[in-house]
């Protein structure tokens, strides 16, 4: 993930077809080395693309993978039973969100 974000921090910022030169320059800049396989590989898969267009056709698929939410059929509960599943969620979600006090929780972009 390092790499492509590199590859669009590059990108971004005005390069349209980052080298590994390019890419290397700014993970050593966040002090990591880079390895060469899979730099390589970030630079052959998005060569030539659109980045925008690759940003948008990830979306697409993200679109369709499953989150994990309340069932609409089966457990016998009824509707009722899933809004106070739903409320019970958002609620412990609530209490863990005010218990956070690092917003990066201690982790960079490229870790």
């Amino acid at each position: 993930m390092r790499y492509v974000a590199a590859y669009l921090l590059a990108a971004l910022g005005g390069n349209a077809s980052p080298s590994a030169s390019d890419i290397k320059k700014i993970l050593d800049s966040v002090g990591i080395e880079a390895d060469d396989a899979y730099l390589n590989k970030v630079i052959k898969e998005l060569s030539g693309k659109d980045i925008e267009e690759v940003i948008a056709e990830g979306q697409s698929k993200l679109a369709s993978v499953p989150t994990g939410g309340v069932a609409a059929a089966g457990g016998g509960g009824g509707a009722a039973a899933d809004k106070g599943e739903v409320a019970a969620e958002k609620e412990e979600a609530k209490v863990e969100e005010e218990e956070e006090s690092d917003d990066d929780m201690g982790f960079g972009l490229f870790d």
